[in-house]
C-alpha cells in the first residue's frame, strides 16, 4: 500500500557562510504548550527517541513535521507535532538552542545521562582520535560553496534586465489574480528549507510540497532567477492573509527558492536541470523564456562553462560532507555499545504518554 508522503524540512544549511541556521523559526514559544530540548552527544539516540514520538503522534492521527538534519538528511534534528503546539529538538551544536520560558514552556531531556561512562573508557583514544580534521572537511566545503555561489551570481548578473523583471512582475501579476483571492487564513510566515546541500548530494524534499499543496507552480529556472517573482508572488498571498512556508536557496540564503500556501493547497517551486520538480506540476513557468534572447545567444559558451564548473565545485562540496559523514559514523559505531538505548526508548514512551495525554 503506497504511504501519504511525511511533511519535512530542514532548518540548516550548509551556506557559502557556514551553517546557517533557521532554528529560531522552528516554533514560537510564546504560543508553545511545550519545547523538549535534547542534550546529549553523538550516538546517544536523540534522533531514534524523536523519531519514536514522532511515529507514535501519527498513530494517535496527529500530523507531524519532521525535520532533518542537514550534515545527515537520514537522520532528525527537531519533530514538531502542531496540533499539540509542541517540538522537540536536538539542542547540541551547531544548533544550540536555549530555553526562553524554562520550566513553563522548555524542558531539557539530558540523554547524555544514558552513557555507559565506564565502558566509554576503552574507547578513550580512539574516541579522541577519530574526529581528526573533521571540521577541515566542512571548511573545504563551505570554500567550494563559495565558489560556486560567486559563480550563481555572476550568472544572473549577465541575464538580469528591466525586460526580464518586467516579464516576471507581469507574469507572478497574473497567476496572483487566478489563484489568490482575498478572504486570507492565518496570516503567519514561517522560513523552512525545503532542500540542502548534504552528504548524499544537493537534495529537495518535493514530497512535502506533495504533502501539502494539490496545486504546484514548477519555476523552471537553469540559472537561479526565481528570486523576485517569488517575492512578489509571496506579498501577493501575504497581503490577502495568507500564511506562507518561504523557502530560501541553501547557496543563497537571503533569495527565495520556492513558496509554499498549504492553507489555498498552491505552491511555486523551483525547478532546475540537475533537480526538476519529479511531479506534474500544475503549470510549469519557463523563466529561461523571460530573458532577452540576445543575452543568452551572446553567452552562451560563457554560461554553459559556468553551470560546468559550478556543479563541480558543488560535487566537491558534497565530497567533503561525504567525508565529515563517514567521521561521525566512525564516531556514533564507538558511542553506540555504550548507550543504554532501552533508557532512550522509554524517555520516547513517557514523553509520547504525556502528549497524549492533551488529546
Amino acid at each position: 500500500m503506497q504511504t501519504e508522503p511525511k511533511v519535512c524540512f530542514y532548518l540548516g544549511a550548509n551556506s557559502p557562510s557556514g551553517f546557517h541556521s533557521l532554528y529560531d523559526q522552528l516554533i514560537d514559544p510564546e504560543e508553545a504548550q511545550r519545547i523538549y530540548i535534547l542534550k546529549g552527544g553523538p550516538g546517544c539516540g536523540k534522533s531514534s527517541l524523536m523519531r519514536r514520538v514522532g511515529e507514535a503522534m501519527e498513530g494517535l492521527g496527529l500530523d507531524v513535521e519532521y525535520i532533518a538534519c542537514s550534515g545527515d538528511p537520514d537522520s532528525l534534528d527537531a519533530v514538531v507535532i502542531p496540533a499539540l503546539k509542541t517540538a522537540l529538538v536536538d539542542g547540541t551544536a551547531p544548533h544550540i538552542m536555549e530555553p526562553r520560558y524554562p520550566g513553563l514552556v522548555e524542558e531539557y531531556v539530558n540523554l547524555g545521562a544514558c552513557y555507559d561512562r565506564e565502558g566509554l573508557q576503552g574507547v578513550r583514544g580512539a574516541l579522541m582520535g577519530c574526529m581528526r580534521g573533521y571540521k577541515g572537511c566542512y571548511q573545504r566545503a563551505y570554500r567550494c560553496l563559495t565558489a560556486a555561489a560567486q559563480i550563481g551570481e555572476d550568472v544572473r548578473a549577465l541575464l538580469s534586465s528591466p525586460s526580464l523583471e518586467a516579464k516576471m512582475a507581469k507574469r507572478a501579476k497574473g497567476i496572483l489574480s487566478r489563484e489568490v483571492k482575498k478572504g486570507g487564513g492565518s496570516g503567519r510566515t514561517v522560513r523552512r528549507f525545503l532542500g540542502g546541500v548534504t552528504w548524499k548530494g544537493v537534495l529537495c524534499q518535493f514530497g512535502t510540497v506533495d504533502a501539502l499543496c494539490r496545486r504546484v507552480y514548477e519555476l523552471s529556472d537553469p540559472y537561479g532567477l526565481a528570486h523576485p517573482m517569488l517575492t512578489q508572488l509571496a506579498a501577493g498571498a501575504a497581503a490577502a492573509g495568507y500564511g506562507l512556508i518561504l523557502c530560501p536557496s541553501p547557496l543563497f540564503p537571503d533569495r527565495l527558492e520556492h513558496v509554499l500556501i498549504p492553507e489555498l493547497s498552491l505552491a511555486f517551486v523551483t525547478g532546475t536541470p540537475s533537480l526538476p520538480y519529479p511531479g506534474r506540476p500544475y503549470r510549469r513557468v519557463r523563466l529561461e523564456a523571460m530573458v532577452e534572447p540576445e543575452l543568452l545567444r551572446r553567452n552562451k559558451a560563457r554560461l554553459k562553462f559556468s553551470r560546468k564548473v559550478a556543479a563541480a565545485l558543488t560535487e566537491e562540496a558534497v565530497d567533503a560532507l561525504a567525508q565529515a559523514k563517514a567521521m561521525h559514523d566512525r564516531l556514533e559505531e564507538l558511542y553506540n555499545p555504550h548507550v543504554d538505548f532501552d533508557r532512550v526508548y522509554r524517555t520516547a514512551r513517557e514523553i509520547s504518554d504525556t502528549l497524549a495525554e492533551q488529546l
